[in-house]
């Protein structure tokens, strides 16, 4: 048997075009059609009814998006994938094609503001309730279940004070109580972290930040069985959630260099992290790859490494949270994460801002955090820059 190749082989070859003739394209070929036509009425009845293999209506399918579900469902460790418009649009399609009017999902508490607003806006009006629990305590989730628990959902690393829950252990509390395990993991990428292997049954991304990598695109991502990535399918053809074949090609663009890209965000997150530890204007600094974390041999166990997103916390409160992202003069004031550039942003106020002030404290959340995505820029300048803004 042929030995699997390697994380970025297969993200720089898992997507090949065959066409007819002699000569063929090193990049996949963007698709960039709304529909597909037909030699008979007979031929788009069979493709459009789902009878014959081939594409009709790219809301439902198209090569381009294929192709990229191929990849990611590949690194993934999953059967299949499927993209959308936005990350929070994954989101929606995992959860409700999980769980229904009566139902009821646990949630981590310290969670990405768009999954907060999902679960405590929207769904209760379609009679899905939520509990929200600390996930890096299995107890806590365990308490948390009730009967009607049809979902449990954790991140790999959670937004935006960098906890890091035991997926397996999740899994275990989950299956146990016949709910299913579903893991945001927009922050840690496969590359870092493959939360199926770990017991999840569901992963999903915000394919905007690393998966694109250059803030250039916005998609959504869900990677798990066939048949629930076919009720997913339901829920996005119905919705129209779908991603575009331009969004599915960049996304394809972005993971041929997920691997490098990932490695020196690492390596300048981690450096950063140790410059903010030792400065006096720093109270407190959130990121695993610290030994001072609370899931730091968790998550050196476990994953390839530990991201590249931080927070810390400074004095002062939001005055003083403010005071440095505004001195900053190198790193941008950006709500997203994962571009080349280094952004930061105030959880509290922007991100997170419609969480109530107790959720916002029982997530660990307080008004002095700032969150770091550290870029791609040489470490040397990104340290400077944090460093003079702290003075």
């Amino acid at each position: 048997m042929e030995q699997q190749r390697g994380f970025a082989t297969r993200a720089i070859h898992g997507a090949r075009f065959h066409g007819p003739g002699k000569g063929q394209p090193i990049v996949f070929p963007l698709f960039q059609t709304a529909s597909f036509a037909f030699a008979s009425a007979e031929e788009q009845a069979e493709v459009g009814g789902g009878r014959e293999a081939g594409f009709a209506y790219s809301r439902v399918n198209n090569p381009t998006t294929d192709a990229f579900h191929r990849v990611l469902a590949d690194l993934e460790g999953g059967a299949a994938a499927l993209s959308f418009a936005s990350g929070i649009a994954a989101i929606h399609a995992a959860m409700v094609a999980v769980v229904g009017a009566g139902e009821h999902i646990v949630a981590t508490q310290q969670v990405y503001g768009g999954t907060y607003n999902l679960l405590s806006r929207t769904l209760p009006r379609f009679g899905i309730t939520h509990t929200f629990a600390d996930a890096t305590d299995p107890a806590a989730i365990a308490r948390a279940m009730r009967p009607q628990t049809k979902l449990v959902w954790a991140e790999t690393f959670c937004n935006p004070g960098m906890a890091v829950p035991d997926l397996r252990a999740l899994a275990a509390v989950a299956h146990t109580h016949g709910a299913l395990l579903a893991v945001d993991n927009t922050f840690a990428t496969p590359y870092l972290a493959r939360p199926l292997a770990e017991g999840a049954d569901i992963v999903v991304h915000s394919a905007t930040k690393y998966i694109g990598g250059h803030g250039d695109l916005l998609a959504g991502a869900l990677v798990s069985s066939a048949e629930l990535v076919r009720r997913a399918l339901v829920i996005c053809v119905d919705a129209g959630g779908c991603a575009a074949p331009l969004e599915a090609w960049l996304a394809l663009r972005g993971l041929k260099t997920l691997a490098l890209r990932m490695e020196r965000h690492c390596a300048s997150a981690l450096a950063l992290a140790h410059l903010l530890a030792e400065h006096p204007g720093v109270a407190r600094v959130h990121y695993p790859g610290l030994a001072s974390h609370p899931q730091h041999e968790l998550a050196a166990a476990r994953y390839g490494g530990c991201g590249g997103v931080l927070s810390f916390e400074v004095h002062d409160g939001k005055a003083g949270a403010y005071r440095v992202i505004d001195k900053l003069r190198l790193a941008l004031r950006a709500s997203s994460l994962g571009d080349a550039d280094t952004l930061v942003c105030h959880p509290a106020t922007v991100s997170h801002r419609r969480l109530t002030r107790v959720d916002r404290e029982a997530a660990g959340i307080p008004d002095g955090m700032v969150r770091v995505s550290v870029g791609l820029e040489d470490v040397a300048d990104i340290l400077e820059d944090f460093r003079q803004a702290l003075e």
